[in-house]
C-alpha cells in the first residue's frame, strides 16, 4: 500500500510542477494578491480631500484651519465661498467632509463663550467618514487644549493617553498580512485539490486509476498529501514575504505556526477533494471553489468582526476553519500566542478536517458505484 500511495503522490506533484500554467498559477497569483491586498485593501484613511467653510476669517479660525493643513491625512483642502457650496461639494463627492466655522467663532473664543464648529460628512462612505470624523475631533480637541489657557478658560486636569498593544502605530498591514497567509493558503489549497480528481476525469486518465491495483482510499490519500505539501509550501512563501518584505513582527513559535497551518490545510484539502469528487470537469471544480471561498472569507472575521454579525450567522462561522486560523495567525505573529491558547483554536479545525476528509472519501466511493 505504501509504495502505491507514494507513486501516486509523486505523480501528482510532478503533474503540478511540469505544467507551466500550473506552476504559474501556484506561485505568481498568490504573491501578486498578497502585494495588492496588503497595500490596497486597507482601512487606513489617507490623502482625503475636505472642504472648509470659514465664515469668520478671524485669527482663531484661521489658526484652526491651518492645523488641518498640517495633518498628513488631508491631502487637499478646498475653501468654500458660501453655505450653498457645501451641498454640491458633498453630493459630487469632491470631499468626504466639510468643516464649517461659525462667523462668531473668534469673537466667542475671545469672550470666553462656547464657539460652534460643524462637521458635515458624506454618509455614503460610512467607514471613511467615521475615521475622518475621529481625526478631525482630535485636531479640534488639541486646538481646544492649546487655546483655552490663552483666553483664561478652564481645562480639565485629566488627559487620555491611548496605548495600542501589539500594534503601537496601528499599521494596517500588520493586521492584513497575517490574515492573508490564511486566505491565500486556503485559495491555493482549494484550487489544487478541487482540480485533482476533476482533471483526471476530464483528461480520461481516471479510468486508468480505477483499473489499477490502487484502492479508492489510497487514491484519496495520494491526492490529499501532495495538496497538503503544496499548501504548506505556499503558506511558507507568504509567511516569509510578510516577515522580510513587509517587516511584520513575528513574536510566536514557528513550530506552533506550522502545526496550526498543517491542521488548517488538512481541513481545506478535505473541502477541495469533496468539491473535486462532486465535479465532472475542471470548470465545475473552479466554480465550486469560489462558491465556497467567498462565504468562507466573509464569515472568517477578516473584513468585518464576527461579533457584528447576526447571532444565527455567528453559529455558522463555527464550521469555518478560516475563522480559527485567522485568530492563530494574528496571535502568533503579533502577540506571541502560547500553545495552550492555540490549541483551543486547533481542535475545532481538527474536527472539521476529519469531517471534510471523511465526507470526501465517502463521496468519492459513492461516485464509483
Amino acid at each position: 500500500m505504501f509504495h502505491r500511495v507514494l507513486a501516486l503522490i509523486i505523480k501528482e506533484i510532478l503533474a503540478a510542477l511540469r505544467d507551466k500554467k500550473a506552476r504559474f498559477v501556484l506561485i505568481v497569483p498568490p504573491i501578486v494578491q498578497l502585494l495588492i491586498f496588503s497595500f490596497a485593501a486597507t482601512l487606513d484613511v489617507k490623502n482625503v480631500p475636505i472642504g472648509i467653510l470659514n465664515r469668520d476669517n478671524g485669527e482663531k479660525s484661521i489658526e484652526l484651519a491651518q492645523r488641518f493643513h498640517g495633518s498628513p491625512v488631508f491631502s487637499e483642502i478646498v475653501y468654500l465661498p458660501s453655505v450653498d457650496a457645501m451641498t454640491p461639494f458633498i453630493d459630487n463627492q469632491k470631499g468626504v467632509m466639510v468643516l464649517s466655522i461659525d462667523q462668531q467663532f473668534s469673537r466667542n473664543i475671545d469672550a470666553g463663550k462656547p464657539a460652534d464648529i460643524q462637521l458635515v460628512l458624506d454618509g455614503r462612505r460610512s467607514n471613511t467618514a467615521q475615521i475622518v470624523a475621529g481625526y478631525a475631533a482630535r485636531i479640534i480637541e488639541q486646538y481646544n487644549l492649546d487655546i483655552a489657557p490663552l483666553v483664561g478658560a478652564k481645562v480639565q486636569s485629566t488627559e487620555l493617553v491611548p496605548r495600542n498593544w501589539f500594534n503601537p502605530n496601528l499599521i494596517y498591514y500588520w493586521y492584513n498580512v497575517p490574515c492573508l497567509v490564511g486566505v491565500l493558503t486556503m485559495l491555493v489549497g482549494l484550487v489544487v485539490t478541487a482540480m485533482s480528481v476533476a482533471r483526471e476525469r476530464e483528461m480520461g486518465t481516471f479510468d486508468q486509476l480505477l483499473v489499477s491495483p490502487i484502492r479508492p482510499i489510497e487514491i484519496m490519500i495520494g491526492k490529499a498529501i501532495p495538496a497538503m505539501i503544496i499548501g504548506m509550501a505556499e503558506g511558507s512563501i507568504i509567511v516569509l514575504v510578510g516577515i522580510f518584505l513587509f517587516r511584520v513582527p513575528f513574536e510566536g513559535n514557528i513550530f506552533v505556526l506550522y502545526m496550526s497551518l498543517f491542521v488548517f490545510v488538512s481541513s481545506i484539502v478535505g473541502v477541495g477533494l469533496f468539491i473535486s469528487s462532486l465535479s465532472a470537469t475542471q470548470q465545475q471544480a473552479i466554480l465550486g471553489t469560489f462558491v465556497f471561498m467567498s462565504p468562507a472569507v466573509a464569515l472568517s472575521g477578516f473584513a468585518t468582526p464576527i461579533e457584528n454579525m447576526p447571532q444565527w450567522l455567528q453559529y455558522v462561522t463555527y464550521a469555518n476553519p478560516l475563522r480559527y486560523m485567522l485568530v492563530i495567525l494574528k496571535g502568533v505573529f503579533l502577540k506571541g500566542m502560547t500553545l495552550d491558547i492555540v490549541l483551543n483554536n486547533i481542535w475545532p479545525m481538527m474536527i472539521i478536517a476529519i469531517f471534510t476528509l471523511s465526507s470526501a472519501t465517502w463521496l468519492f466511493r459513492k461516485r464509483l458505484e
